[in-house]
C-alpha cells in the first residue's frame, strides 16, 4: 500500500488504529516529493522541518485521544494564503521575501485540527491565469502528462494532490481556479458559496469573487475539508453567519426526487467531443442513481467572460495598488525619487499578465469610462444572477462540463491571452453569482488526460451538491485512478 496515494478517510482509519503515525505518513509523502517534484514542480516553498514537528504534535494529540478529522493528515496550501513565519509569495517577485506575521483563518483552522502543512503550492501570479504558466517561480506540470498544463490558477495545489505530494490541499477560486485545475488533474475541486469560508488572510485578487476551496482525491475528502474550514469569521466582512452542517452526512446513495438541470449554453459550439462524451457518461450515471434531467437556459452566459474580465481586473487594479514598494514587498532602491520608485518597483515586481489586468482594470474605472464598462458589467452580473434564480426554480442542481477542452500543451496559448480567457467560460458565471460549484472526475480524453464534470447548486446548498457528486463518483468508479509518475 502506497500511503501517499490514500485518501483522508482511509488514512484517518490507519492513524486512529495506530497502524501508522503522522510522522511516518509525513515522511512517506516527503519522500514522494523528493521522487517526483522535479517532474511536477508543484511547490514554491516547502515547509519540511515544521511539517515533521507538526506531525509529531499530531501524534501526541492522537495518543491523548484528542484527534480531530484532519489530525495528522499532511496538506499543502496555495501560496496566496498567509502562513505565519512561512514565506507567502502569491507566485510573484513583488512578494518574494514576504513572511506574514499571522495565519489566514483557514490555515489557523487546519493547524487547530493538527494538520502538518507541507508547504506552499505553486500558482499563477496573484491568481491571474488558467494554466499556472504565469508563476514567477517556475511552471508546474500535469502529473498525467508533464508536457501539458495542470490548469490554474491553483495548478500547484491540484498537481500536488494528483501526484501524491500531499493528501489534499487548499486553493482559491476567482473564476474557476479550483475547479478548472481539478478537472485537468483528475481530482475533486470545490468552490463553496461566497461567504461560506473566511477570506481573512487570503491575498486579494478580486474581492467580490475570490473564495477558498479544497482539492482532494474524492468527494468524501472534500466534505471533510469543508467541514474543517467553513464557518463565520468576524474578521471577514463578507463572511456569512450561517450554520455549518456536517457535509459527510449528505454522502448518501441515490438521487430520487432530485432534478438536474442541463443548461443548453454550456453544451454549445466549441465544446470538444471528448469532453461532451465524458460529461454525457456522468449525466447518465446521475440518472441511473435516480435523478431526473430537465433542460434549462442561462441566456446571459455568453456575456459572462466579457463581464468578468472587466469586474475582476477592476477589483485587481484597486487591490494591487498596495504593492508600491513602500511598506513591504519588492522596492527599487536605486530610484531617484518617489514617483520613479513606485513605477520601477511595480514594473519589475509584477509579471506581464498581472500588468495587463491592472491596465485593463484601471482603464475600466477611469473617469469617463466607468459607466461604459464597470457599471455595464455589473448590470450584466445581475442578469446572470437572475438567470440562475430562474433555472433553480426548475431544478435542484446544474450539471455541465468544467472546461470546453482537456488540458493543452505547455506554451501553446501563452501568446493568445483571449484564448486563455475563454477556457474559463463555463466556470466564470458561477463566481459572478457567488454560487457553490464542484468539479468531479468523469472520464479521460483519448490522450489519457482527465476530464471533469461540474455541478452547481443554489447558495448554501452544498449538501445537495455533495450528494450528487458522491453518486456520480460511485456510478463512474474512477476515483481510485492515479497518474503514473514512476
Amino acid at each position: 500500500m502506497k500511503l501517499f496515494e490514500q485518501t483522508i478517510h482511509q488514512l484517518r482509519d490507519l492513524l486512529d488504529n495506530r497502524d501508522i503515525s503522522s510522522v511516518e505518513l509525513t515522511n512517506d509523502i516527503l519522500k514522494r516529493i523528493d521522487a517526483v517534484e522535479d517532474k511536477v514542480g508543484a511547490y514554491i516553498t516547502q515547509n519540511r522541518q515544521q511539517a515533521l514537528e507538526q506531525a509529531a504534535a499530531a501524534d501526541k494529540m492522537l495518543a491523548a485521544g484528542e484527534g480531530r478529522p484532519l489530525c495528522g493528515i499532511p496538506l499543502a496550501i496555495k501560496d496566496v494564503m498567509c502562513t505565519k513565519g512561512v514565506r507567502t509569495t502569491c507566485g510573484s517577485r513583488i512578494l518574494e521575501t514576504f513572511v506574514p506575521p499571522y495565519d489566514a483563518t483557514v490555515v489557523r483552522k487546519l493547524k487547530e485540527q493538527g494538520t502538518p502543512l507541507l508547504g506552499k503550492a505553486s500558482m499563477d501570479e496573484f491568481a491571474m491565469g488558467s494554466s499556472n504558466e504565469n508563476c514567477a517561480y517556475g511552471v508546474p506540470k500535469n502529473p498525467w502528462n508533464t508536457a501539458y498544463i495542470c490548469g490554474g490558477s491553483s495548478g500547484g495545489s491540484a498537481a500536488a494532490v494528483a501526484a501524491g505530494e500531499c493528501v489534499a490541499s487548499l486553493g482559491s477560486d476567482t473564476g474557476g481556479s479550483v475547479r478548472q485545475p481539478a478537472s485537468h488533474c483528475g481530482v475533486v475541486g470545490l468552490k463553496p458559496t461566497y461567504g461560506r469560508v473566511s477570506r481573512f488572510g487570503l491575498l486579494a485578487f478580486a474581492s467580490s469573487l475570490d473564495q477558498i476551496g479544497p482539492l482532494t482525491r474524492d468527494v468524501r475528502d472534500s466534505a471533510l475539508m469543508l467541514n474543517a474550514i467553513a464557518g463565520y469569521d468576524p474578521r471577514d466582512s463578507t463572511s456569512v453567519q450561517a450554520d455549518v452542517p456536517d457535509y459527510t452526512k449528505s454522502l448518501t446513495e441515490g438521487m430520487a426526487g432530485l432534478k438536474i438541470g442541463i443548461p443548453a449554453e454550456y453544451f454549445a459550439a466549441g465544446l470538444a467531443p471528448e469532453v461532451k462524451a465524458a460529461v454525457d457518461k456522468g449525466i447518465a450515471a446521475l440518472l441511473a442513481a435516480g435523478a431526473e434531467a430537465v433542460e434549462v437556459s442561462l441566456p446571459h452566459t455568453e456575456y459572462g467572460v466579457a463581464a468578468y474580465y472587466i469586474i475582476a481586473p477592476a477589483e485587481a487594479s484597486s487591490n494591487l495598488a498596495r504593492y508600491d514598494g513602500v511598506k513591504y514587498g519588492y522596492r527599487n532602491l536605486e530610484a531617484d525619487n518617489l514617483a520613479d520608485m513606485y513605477k520601477t518597483s511595480r514594473s519589475r515586481g509584477f509579471g506581464p499578465e498581472v500588468k495587463r489586468r491592472i491596465l485593463i482594470g484601471t482603464y475600466a474605472l477611469s473617469s469617463g469610462y466607468y459607466d461604459a464598462y464597470y457599471k455595464k458589467a455589473s448590470q450584466v452580473r445581475t442578469l446572470i444572477m437572475e438567470d440562475y434564480k430562474t433555472a433553480f426554480a426548475a431544478c435542484d442542481l446544474l450539471v455541465s462540463p468544467v472546461t470546453p477542452n482537456p488540458a493543452w500543451q505547455l506554451g501553446s496559448k501563452l501568446s493568445d491571452p483571449l484564448s486563455m480567457y475563454l477556457s474559463d467560460a463555463l466556470t466564470i458565471c458561477n463566481n459572478l453569482a457567488g454560487l457553490p460549484g464542484i468539479s468531479v472526475p468523469c472520464g479521460f480524453s483519448p490522450d489519457g488526460l482527465p476530464i471533469g464534470l461540474q455541478i452547481q447548486a443554489p447558495h448554501f446548498r452544498e449538501e445537495t451538491m455533495f450528494q450528487a457528486a458522491y453518486n456520480l463518483e460511485l456510478g463512474l468508479g474512477i476515483s481510485n485512478k492515479r497518474p503514473d509518475l514512476g
